[in-house]
């Protein structure tokens, strides 16, 4: 993909992996649609693309609101037509300790992490069937393939939004829809700093986005970073369950209080 004068929203926009793909997208050229909760932190992310000669509409929304996501795909399409890309990049956890945990705070993280994605998802895919055709880019997480300790909710939650994204693929072929699943490992941000969790391998976050700028271009499918926790997570799939288990168990204990 080219991105110069394509029509890119990116929601999760405010801080983190989204704005910083927000910058880079619009100096290539972009014409960006961001949304988060914070407005204020997106009109400074507005302002700063404006500044440097680039096109940017703030608009906040609360994801988990089925309306007002919709609402904002709505104004996109209203300023500029169409919707070339759409990244959808809400979500995330702190340390869960499932041990603590009710029934209502499990399901809270499936809202926050599966049905924050749902809810831009198919407005963005009925445009695109209208327009012909776009990308649409999902940040998920190599957690969404194993149950991860202490991220199980938000395990599960990826592995329903992978399910999804991966049947959306089949279903929209034949209106030229492309989805790309974006699987992060261990990625240091403004959120994961005080979070909780262990975070063994992980890398900065100019380095994540180079990661998601190169599988935007190449507009893949699956796209699983860094390379050493991909084979990890692979070696995981393919190894005796009882020994998974035990490994990551182990790894449990080692680093956090049960």
């Amino acid at each position: 993909m080219d991105f110069n004068g394509k029509v890119v929203l990116i929601v999760g926009a405010s801080s983190g992996m989204g704005r910083a793909v927000a910058l880079k997208l619009a100096e290539a050229g972009a014409l960006l649609v961001v949304t988060a909760r914070r407005q204020e932190r997106l009109d400074a992310l507005a302002e700063e693309i404006a500044s440097q000669g680039g096109s940017c509409l703030a608009l906040a929304a609360d994801a988990e609101d089925a309306n007002a996501a919709e609402a904002v795909v709505t104004r996109a399409v209203e300023r500029h037509g169409r919707i070339d890309l759409a990244l959808l990049n809400a979500g995330g956890a702190p340390a869960l300790h499932m041990r603590r945990m009710a029934a209502h705070e499990v399901t809270a993280y499936m809202r926050s992490n599966y049905d924050v994605t749902v809810h831009y998802l198919f407005p963005v895919v009925q445009q695109m069937m209208r327009q012909g055709g776009g990308l649409v880019a999902h940040t998920n997480s190599l957690a969404g393939f194993l149950g991860t300790p202490l991220q199980g909710p938000y395990s599960a939650a990826k592995g329903a939004a992978r399910l999804l994204i991966d049947t959306c693929r089949i279903e929209f072929a034949g209106d030229g829809i492309k989805f790309l699943s974006l699987y992060p490992g261990f990625v240091a941000t403004e959120h994961t700093a005080d979070d909780g969790m262990p975070a063994p391998l992980e890398i900065s976050e100019a380095r994540a986005v180079e990661h998601i700028l190169y599988a935007l271009r190449r507009e893949r499918s699956d796209y699983m970073f860094p390379w050493t926790m991909r084979w990890l997570v692979r070696l995981g799939l393919v190894l005796p369950k009882g020994l998974t288990t035990w490994l990551l168990r182990r790894e449990m204990l080692r680093t956090a209080t049960p």
